[in-house]
C-alpha cells in the first residue's frame, strides 16, 4: 500500500499499473487500493488521483474477465 501511495503521489503512473496488480496478489482488496486513490486526491492532488484511478479501474476490470 506504501509502495502504491507513493507512486500515487509522485506521479509515477507508469509503474502504478504493476504495483496495483501486486498489492491485490498480496490480499489488497479493490476497496482499500480505491480508498488510497480517494484519500491521496486531497493531498497529491486531484489530477494525480484521477490518473491512478483510470489505470485501477484497467486492473481490476482485467482480474474479473
Amino acid at each position: 500500500m506504501i509502495t502504491v501511495a507513493s507512486l500515487i503521489s509522485g506521479g509515477n503512473t507508469e509503474q502504478l499499473r504493476g504495483h496495483l496488480a501486486r498489492a491485490k496478489a498480496n490480499g489488497l482488496t479493490e476497496t482499500e487500493l480505491k480508498e488510497v486513490i480517494i484519500h491521496l486526491a486531497f493531498y497529491a492532488g486531484w489530477p494525480k488521483a484521477m490518473s491512478a484511478i483510470t489505470i485501477a479501474k484497467q486492473i481490476f476490470e482485467g482480474a474479473e474477465q
